[in-house]
């Protein structure tokens, strides 16, 4: 017994360097993804755009993950997972000087290929990093780790809206003000370049300080971990021929599909959410910061949880219903109480990502680089949720849209954790 217990605390000793190692490249995703919220409300004021054109700069972005998640899957076969994150981390870089120059002077589809190259380095790390936490550990767990991985995710994102409204939002509501009065001509021009460039510097930072961070992680000591050694179709009873005989993962990629919508709706449109009640965008810019809030207190309940007091799956399942409740509950009030529903969408997020990953490669042995890549595609949920928004709410009343949008999808992830998850699975 001795020898077990020292074994399992040199187990956890060994898995401390990996975990803090990928937990940073949590906080770079994430800090990078929730800065879309301000983003929309940045563009469309700085490209004078209306919500149809802002709410593209979270379609550029997620939609590259749908794009080059299977690539990227192919990558990670040749570069493993280590070298496959380094070269993400570069990837980044790029996008994020892309961006930063094309908004600096103003091209618009040129900021939006920026958006879109950060978005295919980050589904190369997503690609690689999921399932290198998941299976750092026994599969069971896996939700707890992620969760630790979240909170590091969820800490930077929930920076990210503060740090941006102060480099780059600030005195925003008296700049519009300014901006609104002023004629049509290159006096409005000028002023709207300067407020443009606000933005060159923090990406160009930004770009340096994801160079940085590659290069110390090409010569870390993050071991090398092969995925399909490490998750056994043992698990799941038989071996299979083919990524196609595993129904329990493609209900898993439409559930991760429509969690990323619903996650995306409630950090990212929160703002513009809250202007369709009249509240002035220098207020809205930091909304997306209160979901995330509520998510971090979300992840460190879930790591409480999960698995001693309940399993992931349940988790699941009772996350899904506190989010058609808080969904009802936005719909049924107004200002700032609807917006604190939305939220509280927050908490009731957090831990499905945690949950549904690994239930959905749990058991794909030879085939977990590629459900993980398929898995990623899933993300493009957060491109096609907001976009459907932005064009209903310009026929309907928001409110009505946001639930008609919103409830579905919980739906849908209730039975994925009640259900969906065992499809085709048997006892081992």
């Amino acid at each position: 017994m001795s020898s077990t217990t020292m074994s399992a605390s040199e187990s956890h000793a060994s898995n401390l360097i990996p975990m803090m190692i990928i937990g940073l490249l949590f906080f770079v995703m994430g800090f990078f993804t929730w800065l879309n919220g301000p983003l929309i409300s940045f563009v469309k004021i700085a490209f004078t755009l209306d919500d149809v054109g802002a709410f593209l700069v979270p379609f550029a972005f997620y939609v590259s993950y749908f794009v080059l998640a299977l690539p990227a899957g192919a990558v990670l076969k040749r570069t493993g997972m280590k070298k496959g994150m380094v070269l993400g981390l570069f990837i980044m870089a790029i996008g994020a000087a892309l961006f930063g120059e094309f908004v600096r002077i103003r091209i618009y589809p040129g900021a939006l290929t920026g958006l879109f190259v950060i978005g295919a380095g980050l589904s190369l790390l997503q690609t690689a990093s999921n399932p290198y936490i998941s299976i750092l550990g026994p599969i069971e767990s896996a939700a707890q780790r992620i969760a630790l991985m979240g909170i590091c995710n969820k800490i930077a994102g929930a920076a990210a809206p503060f740090a941006f409204g102060a480099l780059v939002m600030a005195g925003i509501d008296a700049f519009l003000d300014r901006v609104t009065k002023m004629e049509l001509g290159p006096s409005r021009d000028a002023l709207l370049n300067e407020f443009a460039a606000r933005v060159f510097w923090p990406y160009m930072a930004l770009a340096a300080l994801l160079v940085v961070v590659a290069i110390w992680i090409l010569f870390s000591s993050l071991p090398e971990i092969k995925p399909s050694g490490a998750n056994s179709e043992r698990s799941i009873g038989h071996t299979k021929g083919s990524i196609f005989s595993f129904p329990h993962l493609w209900l898993g990629v439409l559930c991760l599909f429509l969690y990323v919508g619903v996650e995306v709706m409630a950090g990212d449109a929160i703002g513009t959410y809250g202007q369709g009640f009249g509240l002035a965008p220098g207020e809205t810019a930091h909304f997306t910061s209160f979901t995330l809030v509520g998510m971090l207190i979300g992840y460190i309940t879930g790591l409480i949880l999960i698995p001693k007091v309940v399993s992931q799956q349940t988790y699941l399942a009772v996350s899904a219903i506190l989010g058609v409740l808080f969904t009802l509950g936005a719909y049924v009030t107004h200002g700032y109480t609807s917006v604190a529903f939305v939220a509280a969408l927050g908490f009731a997020n957090a831990m499905m990502w945690p949950a549904i990953f690994p239930l959905a490669i749990k058991g794909l042995g030879r085939f977990t680089e590629l459900g993980s890549a398929v898995l990623v595609m899933g993300i493009v949920g957060g491109a096609i949720l907001p976009q459907l928004f932005a064009h209903l709410k310009q026929h309907f009343n928001f409110q009505l849209v946001f639930a008609a949008l919103m409830i579905p999808c919980y739906l849908y992830i209730l039975y994925y954790g009640a259900r969906g998850h065992r499809v085709g699975q048997h006892a081992s």
